[in-house]
């Protein structure tokens, strides 16, 4: 992944859909204020300038103040209907306009896009928690709520009244005085850190260069090399460059053979916003990291991470953290045998040496040529951007009989592409736009996001128009963008977050969230399908000789799909780890944040020096800057779910049964927040889900040992009852009622 919105999380707390306002605000017709007439309703990305959004934010805020102002002063006892279902319909205009600047800023934040978050931002977040804590609108929603089992409301109707009411609780309507105006002074002060951090971080990802001539990029695969000499052009730059973006750095870090070279942009990627300058942000996430503490004192929590999870699928951090070290543990004793492996190579290359961090790409790459002969470069040549966008679209045809047709229509950056999403009925089901190339005023990473959701107006689905946002490898020449094995995985995973907007039938804009620690299974269960031998000889063909990808390449990836897969999820666990860790703090006191993370991941846990978590503090968008904030284990949690799901369409005889990818779709991708997650789960899977699926995927299973048969007559020792215990299955909390805390996650990123 690599980044996310820039707006804070309560502010994407509000957001919603469409406007259909024709207010105005000045002589100009503002663009974002009046009814779009373009086709499929989409943005009308060709009359909208930067300039149009301060000035639509402030009628939107006003537009929204008086709705609510109608709610509160309202003479009819508080209903459902002129409660609920009013607040439910109130600030259309404002979260409409916040989708779009949500979206554009993360995509094309220029300097004058920048000024218009810096200044009005922090006015808007200022206006959400005004609303959330206004006493006379509580009131009425408490009204409802008290005397809700008596109302005769279905079972839908039912989980938005509790939702709306848990959402304002959550949000502090039951505090008083001094405690509510601090609560409002600490979401203010999170909403200017966090901007500030992700702008940092922006500026620390676009000045750093790592230029090289022609010796020094000679044993680089061409198509590397051309990318970097065109990276050198666009950048006004003689030779070869390298940045910190994935598609630049990953490449470099695993064919690059000088040694130094590797340690500078590595060092560079480690160590962003983490140089003392004006762009540091230790303090920024200190500060943060002790304005949640105080936070979730004022809601009554112990500490933020048990606020952020009582409103999740996982209930506690207890229950994550046994997730996290129950795969942490076994990944690193697994990265210590690879590391084995690789140190065999490098003691030939530098006796006397020793392996650094910025040595793994390089010495796996060495070791998996060896082991499986297999060459990501090679693979490559298969991987067009355009083949696996098919290839998608085919899967998607395959399992729920959507069709995909480009079409013309407004854009918001000359390199996208968009496409009509028609059902199986050739109905309209929404419209999609995939950005899929890095640019300096783009965020990193990959992601999916809205810019107008679903939602039901008159009674009638209005579609929603949505957005895959990635930063993979543009063309050179008449070479096309040719995609990694993780770059055509993202592909996947972020279509995945695209099919759950797009099926999404939700009647009240309240239930359009899920559970953030169930937001990545539709994502994730698609990368499943990335690399499966029958899915791929439908798009991977080779781009110069239309050749299918051969069998013997196919046999190559299954053989080492577990290779490297301690490294991986090392990494990823000790990121989610470092997340947890800050979050769960009850007390804060002034810290060192590098020494606070080396001593919980080297120290307590014996992270190994050769590894680096994936993301460290100073430059950890997802938690400071994003809504991931004690949810880094996400990821993991939805893997338990994605793998296990899996494993049904695997033991059918179609890999895409229709039947169950009906099942799938309606009910759970369809559901939105209409159910718990558990429930939804277990509608669909019949059962709760297990980890063994999971922990087979990531060469992190041994099969257990079977109990010996005991003699007659001897009674059965307890304690040695388990001679090797079997994976459990996954206790997740069924019951979920509530809003989720951290609704950035409309903003779906790459792990």
């Amino acid at each position: 992944m690599k980044r996310l919105f820039v707006l804070s999380s309560l502010l994407f707390a509000m957001t919603m859909n469409l406007s259909c306002s024709n207010a105005t605000i000045s002589e100009e017709a503002n663009p974002l204020l009046e009814e779009w007439t373009t086709e499929f309703g989409v943005p009308p990305f060709d009359k909208i300038r930067t300039e149009h959004f301060e000035p639509a934010y402030i009628e939107a805020m006003k537009m929204h103040n008086d709705e609510i102002a109608a709610i509160v002063n309202s003479e009819e006892e508080p209903t459902f209907e002129n409660t609920i279902v009013a607040l439910d319909n109130a600030g259309i205009t404002l979260s409409q306009i916040n989708l779009i600047f949500g979206m554009l800023s993360s995509s094309d934040l220029d300097a004058e896009m920048q000024e218009v978050q810096n200044k009005i931002i922090p006015r808007v977040e200022e206006h959400f928690n005004t609303i959330m804590l206004n006493e006379g609108l509580f009131d009425r929603v408490k009204v409802v709520y008290d005397k809700r089992a008596s109302l005769n409301l279905d079972e839908v109707q039912m989980r938005l009244v509790e939702k709306t009411y848990n959402k304002f609780v959550r949000s502090g309507a039951l505090l008083e005085g001094e405690a509510k105006e601090r609560l409002m002074q600490i979401n203010a002060e999170l909403s200017e850190l966090s901007i500030r951090f992700g702008n940092n971080l922006l500026t620390e990802n676009g000045s750093f260069q790592l230029i090289l001539n022609e010796k020094q990029v000679a044993d680089l695969p061409e198509g590397v090399r051309n990318q970097a000499r065109e990276s050198a052009k666009a950048a006004g730059v003689e030779g070869y460059l390298f940045t910190l973006d994935k598609p630049s750095m990953l490449p470099f870090l695993t064919y690059s053979k000088d040694r130094d070279l590797r340690r500078e942009l590595y060092n560079g990627y480690l160590m962003r916003c983490n140089n003392d300058n004006e762009y540091d942000n230790k303090q920024l996430a200190e500060d943060m990291a002790r304005l949640r503490v105080e936070k979730a004192h004022l809601l009554g929590f112990k500490s933020y991470s048990h606020y952020v999870t009582d409103d999740q699928m996982a209930g506690t951090p207890e229950a994550v953290y046994e997730l996290l070290e129950e795969i942490f543990e076994p990944a690193v004793e697994s990265a210590k045998r690879e590391l084995e492996e690789m140190k065999e190579l490098f003691a030939k290359d530098h006796p006397d040496e020793i392996f650094e961090k910025s040595d793994w790409w390089y010495y796996a790459e060495q070791v998996r040529q060896q082991k499986y002969q297999l060459d990501e470069e090679a693979i490559r040549q298969y991987l067009s951007l355009d083949n696996v966008r098919d290839g998608m679209f085919y899967l998607a045809n395959r399992l729920y009989g959507v069709t995909f047709r480009p079409i013309t229509a407004p854009r918001y950056h000359k390199e996208c592409t968009v496409y009509q999403v028609l059902d199986h009925d050739q109905s309209h089901v929404g419209v999609l736009y995939i950005d899929p190339y890095p640019r300096k005023s783009k965020s990193g990473g990959a992601w999916c996001g809205n810019f107008t959701e679903q939602r039901y107006v008159d009674g009638v689905r209005k579609a929603p128009v949505l957005g895959i946002v990635c930063n993979f490898t543009p063309p050179v020449g008449d070479t096309p963008s040719l995609l990694s094995f993780d770059e055509a995985e993202t592909m996947f995973h972020e279509f995945g977050h695209a099919l759950h907007f797009l099926f999404a039938d939700v009647r009240y804009r309240g239930l359009t969230d899920v559970e953030g620690d169930f937001v990545e299974l539709p994502s994730q269960i698609m990368e499943n399908w990335a690399f499966e031998p029958e899915i791929m000889k439908e798009y991977a063909i080779h781009y110069r000789t239309g050749e299918v990808i051969p069998d013997r390449h196919i046999t190559k990836i299954q053989n080492a799909a577990l290779f490297n897969q301690g490294f991986t999820t090392t990494e990823l666990a000790a990121a989610a780890l470092i997340d947890m860790d800050i979050h769960s703090l009850e007390s804060y006191t002034d810290m060192n944040i590098n020494d606070f993370e080396q001593y919980n991941l080297a120290t307590r846990r014996g992270l190994i020096p050769e590894i680096a978590p994936r993301y460290r503090y100073p430059y950890f968008a997802h938690i400071f800057n994003g809504g991931y904030s004690s949810g880094y284990y996400f990821y993991l949690w939805a893997e338990v779910l994605d793998k296990d799901a899996f494993a049904a369409f695997s033991q059918c005889r179609d890999i895409c049964d229709k039947e169950l990818a009906h099942s799938f779709r309606y009910d759970l991708l369809a559901q939105g927040g209409q159910r718990a997650g558990m429930d939804m789960y277990r509608k669909f899977r019949g059962a709760d889900p297990d980890k063994t699926a999971m922990l087979k995927a990531r060469g992190l299973w041994s099969e257990p040992v079977a109990e010996e048969e005991m003699p007659e007559g001897v009674e059965e020792i307890e304690d040695i009852e388990k001679a090797e215990e079997t994976v459990k299955p996954v206790t997740l909390k069924p019951e979920m009622s509530k809003r989720p805390s951290t609704p950035t996650l409309k903003l779906s990123i790459d792990k």
